[in-house]
């Protein structure tokens, strides 16, 4: 199978992905939104971050200073093409996974046997009598 379209291999890992999903429901998230909110470290997120930012998929602001400095992020409007690619070529990997995809072997497509053979049947009703 190959690889759908808009499918996006720096916005893929799981914690890129979380990070880049939850700007694209917001205008703009303090650091501390994100961080809370996919239980990440600073340090864990700093860096998800600036891998974000030098591909230019978000824009991140420093407000304010000493202690009242706050770490603003949003996607760039790259960055929202992106993860709209990306999460339409994760639909069309699923979508062809699902049952309404075309087997590829005809033993794929023979239905699977869900009833017991006639004598096995009647073995579980004797035993079923001889207990009573």
């Amino acid at each position: 199978m190959s690889t759908p379209s808009g499918f996006d291999e720096l916005i893929h890992p799981s914690t890129r992905l979380s990070v880049v999903a939850l700007l694209a429901a917001t205008e703009w998230a303090d650091f501390s939104f994100i961080r809370d909110s996919l239980s990440l470290s600073d340090s864990a997120l700093s860096k998800q971050l600036h891998t974000l930012e030098e591909a230019e998929y978000l824009e991140i602001r420093k407000e304010g200073g000493g202690r009242k400095r706050r770490t603003k992020v949003r996607l760039t409007s790259r960055g929202r093409t992106a993860f709209e690619g990306h999460v339409a070529a994760l639909r069309a990997i699923v979508e062809g996974a699902g049952p309404n995809a075309a087997p590829t072997t005809p033993a794929q497509s023979a239905p699977a046997e869900t009833t017991a053979p006639p004598h096995h049947h009647q073995q579980k009703q004797h035993h079923a009598e001889a207990g009573r």
